[in-house]
């Protein structure tokens, strides 16, 4: 596993600062640290994303040529932001609660729709985060049912 840290070493309390900061770095230079951790990886591998770290996660999977699928879980985003289709057949599941204001569910909706090989998992509650057990929005029940299904997922990954 590799987690690149697409902050630089900063870390935020509040997830209001976390996305303070991504703004004021750009959403485009996020992304650009995530892809540039990859470089060194091998392609052959599944992307997983939490939040923010969907976006790379995301344009790494559309993008790289050889990913075994991609996981993105309280995130998502368009298929059109990366600028190409989503590869045919590559396995994906995202993961978000039924209220979060900022799981964008609509999107989701929209991919599970247009991607044959696609998941949603939808949680009931309205926490961003709610797999983080650090985080007050953590939800225990949650958090090991999504845990459960990313282990079946990885598990069926050839």
């Amino acid at each position: 596993m590799h987690t690149p840290d697409l902050y630089e070493g900063k870390v935020f309390t509040d997830l209001t600062e976390g996305i303070g900061y991504a703004e004021q770095v750009g959403f485009g230079t996020i992304i650009e640290r995530g892809r540039i951790a990859a470089d060194g990886l091998p392609d052959e591998i599944v992307y997983a994303g939490f939040s923010l770290g969907v976006m790379p996660a995301q344009l790494l999977a559309q993008t790289r040529p050889g990913a075994h699928g991609a996981l993105l879980l309280h995130a998502c985003a368009p298929t059109s932001e990366f600028g190409c289709p989503w590869p045919q057949g590559l396995p994906l599941q995202i993961h978000t609660m039924d209220a979060d204001e900022l799981g964008d569910l609509d999107v989701a909706r929209h991919l599970v729709e247009t991607i044959e090989s696609a998941e949603l998992f939808l949680y009931p509650g309205d926490q961003h985060l709610f797999a983080d057990n650090s985080l007050p929005g953590y939800d225990k029940s949650a958090a090991a049912l999504l845990t459960q299904r990313v282990l079946s997922f990885l598990g069926d990954i050839e």
